[in-house]
């Protein structure tokens, strides 16, 4: 399986995606958003900025536990990834998106 990113709607009416790695794990996650053409901007920011190294954020929550975020731009965050075990995880991570994430393709589970 290749690098996908996986479109869906909530339980409340709003749209999500997740950038999933070729292993089928979350790598990146989204955040709600409105409408669906909101959320296909979005995969297009990801694929647009996960090249640029400058655009990801490595954080460690209170826990201490590493993640990252992916910023667009203007600086609005357009992903977060998981909670990660370790900074070299977390950076094994955001080499996936740097690498994978351009050339994802869609599932779009939003059909109704």
């Amino acid at each position: 399986m290749a690098a996908k990113f996986e479109l869906k709607k909530s339980k409340n009416d709003k749209f999500v995606f997740n950038l999933l790695a070729a292993n089928g794990q979350v790598i990146l996650t989204s955040e709600m958003y409105e409408s669906r053409a909101s959320a296909l901007n979005g995969i297009e920011a990801v694929r647009k900025n996960a090249p640029n190294d400058g655009r990801f954020g490595r954080l460690s929550a209170k826990n201490g536990a590493p993640y990252f975020t992916l910023k667009a731009a203007n600086g609005q965050v357009i992903g977060q990834s998981q909670m990660y075990s370790g900074a070299k995880a977390r950076d094994a991570g955001i080499e996936s998106v740097q690498a994978h994430a351009a050339e994802a393709g869609l599932d779009d589970q939003t059909a109704t």
